[in-house]
Parts: structure tokens; sequence; C-alpha cells
């Protein structure tokens, strides 16, 4: 089952692979559009609300991983790159600029679809009712468990779908250390070194907005041999 109406932006220089996801998606209850280079996307992204991007790596002028750095700087909209690079660099660098998986082609479609729902799933739920809120304070931050939301004084801190999934993770066991391979197994990733080097990074990105110094991070520390730990103040 897809999300109900999620609207997707499929992004790929390639005609044909355009077409074909296009048409497998909306079977499968999506709403979908697609643009055939960066600079197409740019432009529609200007105008409408994305649920998600699916976004080929490889095309000519700007690349995916080019223009996923530039819409994560306005946009925490979940982005699924797509790429025929086996090296696992590549899809680090992708991760790195702030992609929430990535799926090496050729790929199944069903897979493809499953990997956009599991993203779909970890996107934190709003709601309107007013709630007592659960908070953890880590400095100037604060986490509303509740909410799925960090704040920062009054300012909305910008996270990621992946990242938010971070936080509810450490927020249900702050202060107690959290292995790598069960921050994949609770991200809903395939197990493997490659997936435990992806949460790595996306730890780094996390430490980069919440800490002071991110490269001796106060509160969201490396526990050796165990894994890695929420500790709020």
């Amino acid at each position: 089952m897809s999300e109900p109406d999620a609207h997707l932006l499929i992004v790929d220089d390639d005609e044909r692979i355009r077409g074909l996801l296009q048409k497998f998606l909306v079977r499968h209850g999506f709403l979908v559009s697609a643009a055939r280079d960066a600079a197409h996307a740019r432009r529609l992204l200007s105008g409408l609300e994305f649920d998600m991007i699916v976004l080929d790596v490889m095309m000519p002028g700007e690349d995916g991983v080019s223009l996923t750095r530039g819409i994560r700087e306005t946009s925490t909209t979940p982005i699924l790159l797509l790429t025929a690079k086996a090296e696992t660099e590549d899809r680090i660098a992708g991760l790195e600029a702030g992609a929430d998986d990535y799926l090496a082609k050729p790929f199944e479609p069903k897979e493809l679809l499953l990997r956009i729902n599991a993203i779909l799933r970890r996107m934190p739920e709003t709601t309107a009712e007013a709630t007592t809120p659960k908070l953890l304070t880590m400095g100037a931050f604060r986490y509303d468990i509740e909410r799925g939301e960090m704040w920062c004084g009054d300012d909305l801190v910008r996270l990621t779908a992946t990242e938010s999934q971070l936080m509810r993770i450490f927020s249900r066991q702050p202060g107690e250390a959290i292995s790598r391979a069960k921050l994949v197994e609770d991200l809903g990733r395939d197990k493997g070194q490659a997936q435990e080097r992806a949460v790595d990074v996306q730890i780094t990105r996390l430490r980069r907005k919440l800490e002071a110094d991110p490269k001796q991070p106060r509160y969201l520390q490396t526990v050796r041999g165990a894994g890695y730990m929420l500790a709020p103040d």
C-alpha cells in the first residue's frame, strides 16, 4: 500500500525511465510530476510542494548531488537518490549532501516502491491539537518528543526525514547507547557495513545542527564499542 495521494517529483534525464517510473508510481496511488534535469526540477520546486523527490545522480549539467545540496538550503522534503555508481564513497557523498536514502541502478520497481513508502512513513506527523509537550533539553535546543520537533529558542530547526527518525529513536532511550546495527534496523534499512556507515553520515549531519562543536559532541555522543547515545541536560 502506498501513502495516499503523496505527490512525488521524479527527476531523470532519461525520458524512457521517467515515463516508466511515472506510470508505475501512478498505478500505486501516487501523484507524480517529472522533470528532465536539475533546472527543470528547480522550476517545479519553486511553485509546487512535494512529499518526496526521487532524483537521479548522473545527469548532464547540474548533477543530483549538487541539486540535493541546493534543495537542502531551503527544504527538508525527503530525497531518494538513484545512482548507477557502485562505489560507497559516491553514495556517501549523496547522503552528506542531504539525501535520505539511495537506491542503486538497476533496481526492481517493487524495491523502489518499498523504499519510497518507508521514507514517507518516517516523516513526522503533524497535528493541530494542543498537547502537553514532553521535552528533552540540550543546551539552547529542546526536542518535543510528541511532535517530533526540535527548537532553538523560538526557531524551528529543519530536520530531514531521516534526522527526524533518528531523534525519535534516541529520544525513546535517552542516556542509553544504541548500536549502529540497531539504528540501521530501526530506520528500516538493509543490514550491512555500507548502511552502518550511512548512519554515521546522518549522525554527523545531525550533530552539525545540534552541537556547538560537532567534533567534540556534548549531546549526541559516541560510546566506544556500543554505538551512539543522546545525553540531554
